[in-house]
């Protein structure tokens, strides 16, 4: 459940907003202090789209999903462990605190879009690289607190609802913007996001109140197979120096670390060159995998300590449980490599 202060008891009032977005006493009683950090609602992944009018869908972003904590001036962009990387977005951290919010704490996703309007992992990661925050924006898609009011115990509609409200003063195509979601048959949205190349859909209960962890009643479904592995070795560069050829993958299950099969595509030469450096550190003589590999998956394959977490775009599973047709896409710094098991879609 989500973090609360003491006497902050939510009543079952349907929250309100006034006129200038601020959320008022209708929802739950103030909440001081405001909670350091509240652990994300996750989605669950499904093979097939949700149904029902119950349901409301939105776009699923290819970006970092952020917690907005917003104290005053105090602004912290935490992920989705809780790490603060308020720093690496200084322009939405900057966008926040325009809003001039005595406090509130948003869900949401920085993304970078290309000139289509989709967002692109690979591009956040290469502006995260070169420090250019500016081309950033941060759609946020939920609230759980707004000036002083715990709301987590709302229906998503009227969250959702607050939340439109107090965005409604923003520029329109600004660094802060609200996550408009869609409504109506699902099948058709999930068909059309995914000749449109996006990653999918998320579907949530309108009537669900914010809780943490993962939760039936957020649930994803994917067009494209993008997943985190964790990398556990790497065959050399056969023509360049000093850069990887392809990675083998794995996940963990029960404590054990599973080998997922090897990706060769994906990397340009500085991509290739620059994870060569970060593995050396990493080398060890032995496989990490639980499992014993056999002659093809051991050759030529430099061992590392499996710490590093990558993502990896994918068509499907082998019969023998091996990634079909993977490239990589990027590293990524906000889970664990211990927190990666095999996403497992629900029917």
């Amino acid at each position: 459940m989500a973090q609360r202060g003491e006497g902050s008891k939510v009543s079952r009032a349907k929250p309100k907003a006034s006129r200038n977005g601020k959320a008022t006493r209708g929802a739950a009683r103030a909440v001081d202090p405001l909670p350091k950090f509240v652990p994300p609602c996750l989605a669950t992944l499904y093979s097939d789209v949700a149904r029902g009018d119950e349901w409301i869908h939105e776009i699923k972003f290819d970006g970092y999903r952020l917690q907005a904590r917003i104290d005053g001036d105090d602004v912290r962009l935490l992920t989705r462990t809780g790490l603060d990387w308020t720093g690496r977005f200084a322009s939405v951290a900057k966008a926040l605190r325009a809003l001039k919010l005595n406090s509130a704490i948003l869900d949401g996703e920085v993304v970078v879009e290309d000139d289509a309007g989709a967002s692109s992992f690979v591009a956040l990661v290469n502006a995260l690289k070169a420090g250019h925050s500016a081309d950033m924006v941060y759609y946020a898609f939920d609230a759980l607190y707004l000036e002083g009011v715990d709301v987590t115990a709302a229906p998503l509609s009227d969250r959702r609802e607050l939340l439109e409200t107090m965005l409604g003063r923003v520029p329109g195509r600004g660094t802060v913007r609200f996550s408009q979601h869609l409504e109506g048959d699902a099948g058709k949205i999930f068909e059309e996001a995914c000749k449109l190349g996006l990653e999918g859909i998320i579907s949530k209960r309108r009537d669900m109140p914010y809780r943490s962890g993962r939760r039936d009643e957020w649930r994803k479904t994917k067009c494209i197979h993008t997943d985190e592995f964790v990398i556990g070795g790497y065959v050399p560069h056969s023509a360049i120096a000093k850069a990887i050829g392809s990675l083998a993958l794995g996940y963990f299950d029960s404590g054990k670390f599973v080998y997922a099969g090897r990706v060769g595509t994906g990397f340009n030469q500085a991509t290739a060159g620059e994870l060569w450096k970060m593995l050396q550190p990493l080398r060890q003589p032995a496989p990490a995998f639980a499992t014993k590999l056999d002659a093809l998956q051991r050759r030529g394959v430099t061992w590392v300590e499996p710490k590093l977490v990558a993502q990896i775009e994918y068509r499907a599973w082998s019969s023998d449980n091996i990634l079909r047709h993977a490239a990589f896409k990027a590293l990524r710094e906000d889970k664990p490599a211990t927190k990666v098991g095999r996403p497992k879609a629900v029917s």
